[in-house]
């Protein structure tokens, strides 16, 4: 079944009903009292009942018509309403922002962050999709999500994406680990040592980036989830990682693991926030990005070798 009426419908109907008149309803629609004629009429051939009758000068609802006005008003109140709500969710001072990120181990300093960006904006839900943090792309792209925190490079011309902050990558060990005793560790260094990364190993940059297109793949790779877990390995002398040094740093600086760069230059990468095109001039994501910028973990907070 066909939908009949449309919103110009309802609003037509209700502006006569109001008005008495076509001349002063198209007044108040900007059009024609011919061309509000032509619609009137249309509608009522549409509907198969007349809605007004012409009583002197004046334009007077029908029965059908007062049960289509009652229905008109309603539904243009609710529309009204919801066009404020939107207007005032562009503004960014309420609504709802949804974000997630690529690496488990933000998680752990992304709350302080929430709570400085509530205070300038308590009207913003945030809401954090953990179970988005493997797929973010395709959660962004799917109008799921309003804000991704990436290192991996996007390359979609639908979102927009700008840098927030670098971080260095660090081969981390225990203390009486081989390592200990070197500046840095060579790719090569790696081939005979087994290597935790987070699941899935497919994905690990270090590894499908760095180290098998350069023919140095660890004698063992395994998977495991969470970075407090890879670090008592680490800490057990059971293998190495690679993790961001912001995250083990504390570690380091109470003496339980080592950590050292890889390679003479050191392993870096960049963060940057994504976001679909049309959320980019949002004042409430420009905020948030702000924030980012200045208060998550860098690379610069602590580099003594340990």
């Amino acid at each position: 079944m066909s939908m009949d009426l449309e919103v110009r419908h309802l609003r037509l109907v209700s502006a006569v009903a109001e008005l008495g008149s076509l001349t002063r309803a198209g007044d108040r629609l900007h059009l024609t009292q011919s061309a509000l004629s032509h619609q009137l009429r249309d509608i009522e051939s549409r509907l198969g009942a007349a809605l007004f009758l012409r009583v002197g000068k004046r334009l007077v609802l029908t029965p059908a018509g007062e049960r289509l006005l009652a229905t008109a008003r309603d539904v243009l109140d609710r529309l009204d309403r919801t066009e404020q709500d939107i207007h005032q969710m562009g503004k960014a001072r309420a609504g709802m922002l949804r974000l997630t990120t690529e690496c488990y181990t933000c998680y752990h300093w992304l709350p302080p962050l929430l709570v400085r960006y509530r205070k300038r904006f308590p009207q913003v839900e945030v809401r954090i999709d953990v179970a988005a943090t493997g797929r973010p792309l395709d959660m962004l792209l799917a109008g799921k999500l309003d804000l991704a925190i990436m290192s991996s490079p996007v390359r979609d011309r639908r979102l927009v994406s700008r840098p927030v902050f670098d971080d260095e990558l660090v081969v981390v060990a225990a203390r009486d680990h081989r390592f200990a005793k070197q500046t840095h560790v060579r790719l090569s260094d790696l081939r005979d040592e087994t290597l935790y990364v987070y699941p899935p190993k497919e994905e690990s940059r270090v590894l499908q980036e760095v180290l098998v297109p350069s023919g140095h793949v660890p004698a063992r790779v395994e998977e495991v989830m969470l970075t407090e877990s890879i670090a008592e390995l680490v800490k057990a002398g059971l293998g190495v990682s690679v993790l961001a040094r912001w995250a083990v740093q504390p570690l380091v600086d109470a003496g339980s693991i080592v950590s050292r760069p890889l390679t003479a230059r050191g392993l870096r990468r960049e963060w940057r926030a994504v976001m679909p095109k049309d959320l980019a001039g949002a004042d409430y994501i420009g905020e948030f990005i702000e924030l980012l910028g200045r208060h998550a973990p860098t690379a610069r907070a602590s580099r003594k070798p340990a």
